[in-house]
């Protein structure tokens, strides 16, 4: 396996409680990622929070629609503060849904906590030195955009949302954003096997006009 994916919390704990920390040993010593993945919220933040409308509509504004985003940043900010990263420096992880809000608030956080939270680094060097970003469903330009101005372009990685999300749109948004070739190659691609230890396919060479395939 090339790394590990976990949805949300488990049994009510982020991966900053001390239970977790073997776990995250095995990942740094192996050089692998851990995917933050969103979890269904818990009964008492989905009915503090999202409840009061149709199960649909509370259903999906608690997960795909605000509330999976919220709590993935939230995560991703506990392991900033209490040290997780101080104390498994080698430690990479993955979250998708082009930064789960990250990138439009790292400023504000990193403002507010730095003085506040007795840190050896900043939130920002911790966020942009541990954390890859996939685009997973969100293909948006001006998310993309700070997604990149924010963690840059090496830290950004294609990825679909199936079956939330028709992959299609995926397609089309890594073949339609602006981006240099060399770039477009690391977001579909190269980011990610320099990450999980892929080999990448050696580019297909063009046949000339008129050439036969024999």
């Amino acid at each position: 396996m090339r790394g590990a994916l976990v949805n949300g919390t488990v049994d009510g704990r982020f991966f900053d409680d001390p239970m977790f920390d073997d776990l995250l040993t095995v990942a740094e010593d192996l050089r692998v990622p851990l995917y933050l993945h969103p979890g269904v919220p818990p009964i008492a933040v989905r009915e503090a929070y999202y409840a009061g409308f149709s199960d649909d509509v509370s259903r999906t504004l608690s997960t795909s629609a605000c509330g999976w985003h919220a709590e993935t940043a939230v995560h991703v900010l506990r392991l900033v503060l209490a040290g997780v990263f101080d104390r498994h420096p080698g430690l990479q992880v993955i979250i998708g849904h082009m930064g789960e809000v990250l990138p439009v608030m790292i400023d504000r956080a990193t403002g507010l906590l730095d003085p506040i939270s007795e840190l050896p680094r900043s939130v920002r060097d911790y966020l942009t030195g541990h954390v890859h970003l996939t685009i997973a469903g969100v293909y948006s330009p001006p998310a993309f955009a700070a997604a990149v101005q924010t963690f840059g372009i090496d830290r950004l990685m294609f990825s679909t949302d199936y079956p939330y999300v028709p992959g299609m749109p995926a397609r089309r948004f890594l073949e339609t954003v602006p981006l240099a070739p060399a770039d477009r190659r690391r977001l579909a691609g190269e980011n990610a096997a320099a990450l999980l230890g892929l080999s990448m396919p050696s580019p297909a060479v063009d046949k000339p006009a008129g050439a036969t395939a024999k």
